[in-house]
């Protein structure tokens, strides 16, 4: 019985994926393979000079993951917040910067897959903080802000289960 709730997770994973649009579901597959180390991305994604520069600091930028996964602060005290959720905020800006993040959906499924279920508490509020940089246009933040429910926001508890769906690159089939 537990095997069939794990499938129907799964399945519950990917229909959210799907959800997505192509433009975030490639983002978050590249940026899966930087975050992750799953593949040279260089290979595999970079189409032009251009796309090849842009994972180029993807993967500077996703340097910090490695001292994150190790720094979750404990959500009872306000130890250790600062230098989490200034490193977590600053990734999430270069993610909402590079405009392929449409939403906060999206948002919440990538990370919890660079850093893991642990980090759901904190995933609304470096959304919010990097949606709200100046960095992003106002139309564009206007969008993303809207986008996190007042369910996520004022969520009492998260999940402790990882995610069990990590999409990978698929090869486009010759026409």
């Amino acid at each position: 019985m537990a095997l069939a709730g794990t499938a129907s997770i799964t399945i519950a994973e990917m229909r959210e994926f799907a959800s997505f649009t192509a433009g975030e579901q490639r983002y978050i597959r590249r940026s899966l393979d930087i975050g992750l180390a799953r593949r040279d991305a260089f290979t595999l994604w970079g189409r032009s000079p251009a796309e090849c520069m842009a994972i180029r600091s993807h993967y500077v930028a996703y340097q910090d993951l490695k001292s994150l996964r190790g720094a979750l602060p404990d959500e009872t005290s306000l130890d250790g917040i600062e230098p989490f959720c200034g490193k977590l905020t600053r990734l999430a800006a270069f993610d909402l910067v590079q405009g392929r993040i449409e939403g906060f959906g999206a948002f919440r499924f990538l990370y919890e897959r660079l850093l893991g279920a642990a980090v759901r508490p904190w995933l609304p509020s470096a959304f919010c903080a990097a949606a709200a940089l100046p960095q992003i246009e106002p139309d564009r933040r206007k969008t993303l802000l809207q986008s996190l429910s007042e369910a996520a926001a004022t969520a009492s508890g998260w999940s402790a289960r990882e995610p069990g769906f990590l999409p990978e690159f698929i090869e486009e089939a010759a026409a």
